[in-house]
């Protein structure tokens, strides 16, 4: 099993434990991580599932692009980190991935 943590804003942290090749999204969705709640369901049509990649970790995921991209342009306080959990699979890459749920999102 790999480890992935979700760092939520006010600092705390849920580890889960998470098998190579599990969308992320749907690891936290089904882990009912508050903050993500993947309305279109890993369509890419949304930024309900929108996350900050700790920048120690910006490497080994990659940045956005093509239809991620388009979504992030119009996802509230998007960053050069940002990514949608539903365009993300665990690896063993990816072992002890940390994503930070930004604020706003939590609380919608």
């Amino acid at each position: 099993m790999l480890q992935l943590i979700f760092i939520f804003p006010d600092g705390t942290e849920k580890l889960l434990s998470v098998h190579s090749g599990e969308n992320i999204m749907d690891v936290a969705v089904s882990n009912e991580i508050d903050g993500i709640s993947a309305n279109c369901r890993g369509n890419c049509a949304c930024s309900t599932c929108h996350v900050y990649v700790e920048p120690e970790w910006l490497k080994c995921v990659g940045m956005a692009s093509g239809m991620e991209e388009d979504i992030l342009d119009f996802a509230p306080n998007a960053r050069s980190e940002s990514r949608l959990c539903c365009q993300l699979a665990m690896s063993e890459t990816l072992d002890g991935l940390r994503l930070r749920i930004p604020d706003w999102q939590r609380w919608n």
